[in-house]
């Protein structure tokens, strides 16, 4: 029986003691090579390449445009601006993050990084913002391609009556709160996760028609949310109350595995996600699914190189002081 990756040395090419003991200069460098060609930095302002560096009094580097005349940092301009802790820390924290299978708690984070609560949680929808930006104008599917549709409801739970002649039915429309939703997940076979948060499973329709290439085989349950798309594609359909997969090759067992994953990475680490936070949590259970393959070292790499290349988070640039709010 063959070793599975995440117990091979393969898959352990970062350690988080070899971050941790970083200098100074050293993250700086590593965050250089991340953000620019060659370390060379470029004005954020004005994208001019002639800048030199002009170091504050407290050893904190910056740079000043010879064009511009405007001072900028490292992480000007990126999801890591305004940033309070050394880069080393954010390094270190994302390869924390990086290093869990299923995903990490902001609670645990705090206690890793010794930061507050409200620090950790903005750093980690911070990162989970920076995996999705891989998902922008994503499609999938194509000609001769499978791409597997279901639906997983999350949130809205209504506590049960504590006597029984109280009790209703929890799963009819009018018995329930408003706060549900539902991650509908189109997953092509030996291809990228695509998530996204609605309402009901029938208002994905036009997402999964503007996000599925033309001449896409799409494979769905019995579920009747599903039937429209018969016809704009190709759609086989497998009854979950009869078998799971047939002899033809049709079943959703990949787009069931990534509703796996975001089960235990809810049960397990977060206990709630749902609201306006649930679609960032969908998106990194995507990343984390498409990635699993990769060593660490390639993985803290690519989020730290899609955090500095976004631009300053919308959702979390003065969140806790309430300039900006997520809606």
């Amino acid at each position: 029986m063959s070793q599975h990756f995440l117990l091979s040395a393969k898959a352990r090419t970062l350690s988080l003691s070899a971050v941790l003991r970083m200098t100074d200069e050293e993250a700086e460098t590593v965050f250089r090579n991340l953000r620019w060609t060659d370390g060379k930095a470029i004005c954020p302002h004005c994208e001019c390449p002639t800048v030199y560096e002009c170091r504050r009094p407290s050893g904190a580097l910056r740079f000043r445009c010879k064009a511009c005349r405007k001072d900028f940092s490292i992480t000007s301009g990126t999801l890591f601006a305004f940033h309070k802790m050394p880069l080393r820390n954010y390094l270190a924290a994302t390869a924390i993050f990086c290093n869990e299978v299923k995903g990490k708690s902001a609670l645990a984070l705090s206690r890793d990084l010794d930061v507050q609560y409200k620090t950790a949680f903005v750093l980690a929808h911070k990162l989970r913002e920076a995996m999705a930006t891989e998902l922008k104008g994503m499609r999938l599917g194509g000609r001769d391609k499978v791409v597997e549709v279901d639906g997983g409801y999350f949130g809205g739970y209504v506590k049960p009556a504590n006597e029984k002649e109280n009790r209703v039915d929890r799963r009819l429309a009018k018995n329930q709160n408003g706060k549900r939703q539902v991650v509908v997940v189109m997953r092509q076979r030996d291809g990228r996760t695509l998530p996204a948060v609605f309402k009901s499973e029938s208002s994905a329709l036009a997402f999964i028609a503007a996000r599925a290439l033309p001449g896409t085989s799409i494979m769905a349950d019995e579920a009747g949310s599903w039937n429209d798309l018969h016809g704009r594609f190709p759609v086989s359909r497998i009854d979950h109350s009869k078998l799971y997969s047939d002899r033809s090759g049709v079943y959703t067992n990949g787009a069931e595995e990534f509703f796996s994953r975001m089960r235990r990475a809810e049960i397990g680490h977060h206990h709630h996600i749902a609201g306006a936070y649930l679609v960032r949590y969908a998106q990194e259970a995507a990343w984390r699914e498409d990635h699993r393959r990769m060593d660490n070292g390639r993985q803290v790499r690519s989020v730290s190189g899609l955090a500095m290349a976004a631009p300053t988070s919308v959702d979390w640039c003065g969140y806790w002081q309430r300039a900006q709010r997520l809606v």
